[in-house]
C-alpha cells in the first residue's frame, strides 16, 4: 500500500501515484532546477580517462563529481547521504542513498559523468563546451551522453514522493569511467558490495530509443573488442621508387591480417567466437520495432549522396546493428596528409580496430583469437605490436517479471501516450554485465532519453529535453510500481 493508499485522484493516477503531481514535480524540477545545471555541467571538459592521461591532474572529472553533489545535496532528499567514494589510483564515483519509504530491496539508479572527446565540426553557433538551448534541444559535451542521468534519477525519486507515491531504498550510482570501459568499476563494486546489499532493480538512463513517441526498453547490449595493430616493415622511410617490389607495404601486410578476420565483401566477421545465434524473441522484438517506427533505423544516419544501407531489409539492418558482429576501423597513423605525401614506402601502418560483438559473445575470447589470428605467421616476417587492447562484456535482458512489463504498459501509454517499445543497442555499457552477474534476479530498466537525432559521441550532440523529462516521470512510476512488487 502507499503511504497516502490507493484512491481515486481526480487529477488522475497510474497505479498509486497521482499522475498530476507527479508530472508537475518533473517538470518544474527540469526548468527551474535541472537545466540550469545541466548548462553549468556541459561545460565542465570531463574527458573520460582514455582520452585525458592527466585526467587526476587536470581535475575535471573530479569537478563534474562535485558539481553533481554539490546539486543533489541541496535537494535535501530526506535521510540522504551523498558521498564522493574514491579508491585509491582510480577514478571517483559519486554515491547517493536515500532510504525508502518501504523496505523492498534496493534500486541502483545508474548514469556516468565522463565524457567522449570534443571532435571538431560542431555547427556554426554550437561547441562541445559551449551548452546552447536551441528548439528544445540542450547542445553541448555530456548533455545527452549522459550527464542528465543523475539529475534525473534524482528527480524521479522527488516526484515520486511528491505524487504520494513510495520507493524503495534508492542508490544513484555516477562513475566518471564509462567512456574507456568502465575499467574502474569492478573494484568499486566490491568495495561497495556489502553497502548496495540486494539489488531487485537496476534503472540505467546511458540509453535511448529509436523516436522521441514512445518509452523504450534497451533490451540488449554488444560487446566490445578493441585493438591497435601496428605492423613494421623498415626501420626508416625509403623511396618508393628504390624499394617498391623489393619490401612489401606495412599497409598490405595489415590488409591481409584483417582479411582473416573479416570478409571484406559483405562484412561479414569469420570468427566463429564473435558469432552467435540470435534469440528468438529479439529478433521478434527487432520486427515489432520496425513495424511501430518504419524509416527508424536509418533516418538520421548522415548518407553521403547515393550510399546505401548495406542492405534493403530494415529488421536486418536492426539485427545487424544489434546482434551481429562488425569492424569498423576507427584510426589510423603512419600516414601522411595527402598534400604532405612524397613518393615513400612508410615504415609502419597503425590501424585502431573496433569490434562489436554479439551481447551474448565471450569478448575475452573473441580478444584472445584477433590476437592469435594478428600476428601468427605474418606475411613476410612483418614485425606486428599490438596495443590499447580492450575487452567488455554485452548483456541480455532476463525476462521482464510481470510487474514490470503491466508498468510499462501503464506508463508508456500514460506518460508518452504510445505503447513501449523495445531496441537492441549497438554500443556497449560494461556496467550492465558486471550487474547481471552480481545480481542475477535483479530487474532491468536500460532507458533514456537518446534519440536518433541526439549525435553522442560527434559532434552537435543534443539532448531532447521534452523526452528526457518524460523519462523522468517514467522512472519515477516504476520507483512506484517496484515498491508494491
Amino acid at each position: 500500500m502507499s503511504r497516502h493508499g490507493c484512491r481515486d485522484i481526480p487529477g488522475g493516477s497510474i497505479g498509486c501515484v497521482d499522475k498530476t503531481a507527479t508530472a508537475q514535480t518533473v517538470q518544474r524540477l527540469w526548468q527551474a532546477e535541472i537545466l540550469p545545471s545541466l548548462h553549468d555541467f556541459v561545460a565542465i571538459p570531463a574527458l573520460s580517462p582514455s582520452f585525458d592521461e592527466a585526467w587526476a591532474a587536470n581535475g575535471h572529472l573530479d569537478a563534474a563529481v562535485e558539481h553533481l553533489r554539490a546539486w543533489i545535496t541541496k535537494r535535501n532528499l530526506p535521510g540522504a547521504t551523498v558521498e564522493v567514494v574514491r579508491l585509491p589510483d582510480r577514478t571517483p564515483l559519486l554515491l547517493v542513498d536515500v532510504p525508502g519509504t518501504v523496505d523492498t530491496g534496493t534500486v541502483l539508479l545508474y548514469g556516468h559523468l565522463d565524457k567522449q572527446p570534443p571532435v571538431g565540426g560542431w555547427a556554426e553557433g554550437l561547441g562541445p563546451w559551449s551548452p546552447v538551448l536551441r528548439d528544445g534541444k540542450l547542445f553541448g559535451r555530456g548533455a545527452a551522453d549522459d550527464g542528465y542521468a543523475g539529475y534525473a534519477a534524482t528527480a524521479a525519486v522527488e516526484a515520486v514522493r511528491a505524487g504520494g507515491g513510495d520507493h524503495s531504498r534508492c542508490v544513484i550510482l555516477l562513475e566518471t569511467c564509462e567512456e574507456s570501459g568502465s575499467y574502474d568499476l569492478p573494484a568499486y563494486l566490491e568495495h561497495l558490495d556489502t553497502r548496495l546489499g540486494e539489488v531487485s532493480l537496476v534503472v540505467c538512463l546511458d540509453s535511448g530509443g529509436m523516436d522521441y513517441d514512445r518509452m523504450w526498453l534497451t533490451m540488449s547490449l554488444r560487446g566490445l573488442v578493441s585493438v591497435t595493430a601496428t605492423a613494421r616493415v623498415l626501420t626508416g622511410g625509403q623511396h618508393s621508387g628504390t624499394v617498391s617490389g623489393v619490401v612489401t607495404s606495412s599497409f598490405r601486410v595489415l590488409r591481409q591480417l584483417i582479411d582473416r578476420i573479416e570478409d571484406s565483401v559483405t562484412g561479414e566477421i569469420k570468427l566463429a567466437t564473435m558469432n552467435v545465434e540470435i534469440p528468438a524473441e529479439r529478433a521478434a522484438e527487432a520486427r515489432a520495432t520496425v513495424e511501430s517506427a518504419p524509416g527508424a533505423v536509418v533516418s538520421a544516419i548522415p548518407f553521403a549522396e547515393g550510399v546505401r544501407p548495406v542492405v534493403d531489409d530494415e529488421v536486418e539492418l536492426a539485427l545487424n546493428s544489434s546482434w551481429r558482429p562488425t569492424l569498423s576501423i576507427i584510426g589510423a597513423s603512419g600516414m601522411p596528409e595527402p598534400a604532405d605525401a612524397g613518393n615513400v614506402l612508410r615504415p609502419f601502418t597503425t590501424l585502431t580496430l573496433s569490434f562489436r560483438l554479439p551481447p551474448t559473445a565471450d569478448a575475452d575470447v573473441a580478444l584472445a583469437e584477433v590476437k592469435e589470428l594478428l600476428t601468427t605467421d605474418v606475411p613476410y616476417g612483418a614485425q606486428v605490436e599490438l596495443t590499447r587492447l580492450e575487452a567488455s562484456p554485452g548483456w541480455n535482458a532476463p525476462a521482464l517479471a510481470p510487474w514490470l512489463r503491466s508498468t510499462l504498459d501503464t506508463v508508456s501509454d500514460g506518460v508518452f501516450g504510445a505503447p513501449w517499445r523495445t531496441m537492441g543497442m549497438g554500443g556497449s555499457i560494461p556496467f550492465m554485465g558486471l550487474l547481471a552477474e552480481r545480481y542475477p534476479e535483479a530487474q532491468f530498466v536500460i532507458t533514456g532519453a537518446v534519440g536518433p537525432d541526439s549525435n553522442i559521441h560527434v559532434p552537435d550532440e543534443s539532448l531532447d529535453v521534452g523526452q528526457a523529462t518524460r523519462v523522468t516521470e517514467a522512472v519515477a512510476h516504476i520507483l512506484d510500481a517496484h515498491a508494491k512488487a
